[in-house]
């Protein structure tokens, strides 16, 4: 089974104000997001495919903070690295190195500033994911659903 990190691209086509778990009432501009996380459990890459469930309507359960904004996005692309190391964290910092941050997001089992980033470019969004990525492995694709 493979495993590793993965970031995952989102489009926003409006302004939301979106009720994020314990982070509460959080403000997302309309524009590209990506989300940075880890699939080293005995699942794997089956995290990814659960993100895109609740992406899709298929799943409700809530249990990380990306999962209350995946069902208002649109998915662009879904970067995978596999690797047995802890590379998430590393990863999203090289992207918050280029990108916005959205504070306290995705890391409260880490000392990450955020682990979803904002950009109005799609190609500076993927030219950071795909650079932070590319720094620690070979890169693969999960081709977009576009799914909302």
């Amino acid at each position: 089974m493979e495993r590793g990190a993965y970031t995952l691209v989102l489009r926003l086509d409006n302004e939301l104000d979106v009720l994020v778990g314990s982070l509460g009432m959080l403000f997302f501009r309309r524009g590209y997001y990506s989300y940075t996380g880890s699939a080293l459990g005995k699942g794997g890459y089956k995290r990814v495919q659960r993100h895109l469930q609740i992406m899709q309507g298929r799943r409700s359960v809530r249990r990380w903070h990306i999962d209350w904004l995946l069902p208002l996005a649109c998915l662009e692309e879904a970067f995978l690295t596999n690797t047995a190391e802890r590379l998430e964290c590393l990863i999203a910092g090289r992207i918050g190195a280029r990108l916005e941050p959205v504070p306290g997001f995705g890391c409260t089992d880490c000392r990450c500033p955020s682990h979803l980033h904002y950009s109005s470019s799609l190609k500076a969004m993927l030219d950071a994911v795909r650079d932070a990525h590319g720094a620690y492995g070979e890169i693969k694709y999960l081709a977009s659903t576009n799914a909302q």
